[in-house]
């Protein structure tokens, strides 16, 4: 499943640098979570998580979605590293739609 990463509400970047760091952040998480094909069951089983309670979740999309949790940090710390500060700045990961 594909997927776009987007660097948001971060004020006066450059379009390159805004672009490696979005690439940082993807590559990191697809290392992270064992591959680009994972990005989507996990993300999935994140939002899924997010919206229930813990007992509604399975064994396997708990795990699924901790290791999102985890993998999304690591990801996020690699796509700021060297950008600086913007309190309000975020990544965002879309599944494509097909």
């Amino acid at each position: 499943m594909s997927y776009t990463v987007t660097l948001q509400d971060f004020p006066d970047i450059p379009a390159n640098v805004r672009e490696q760091a979005e690439r940082r952040y993807a590559k990191t998480l697809e290392r992270a979570i064992g591959g680009v094909d994972a990005i989507g069951p996990a993300l999935k089983a994140w939002m899924t998580a997010e919206d229930s309670s813990e007992g509604d979740l399975s064994e396997d999309e708990k795990a699924l979605a901790v290791r999102w949790q985890k993998a999304a940090s690591r990801a996020q710390q690699e796509g700021f590293n060297g950008l600086g500060e913007a309190q309000e700045a975020y990544f965002e990961v879309r599944l494509a739609r097909h």
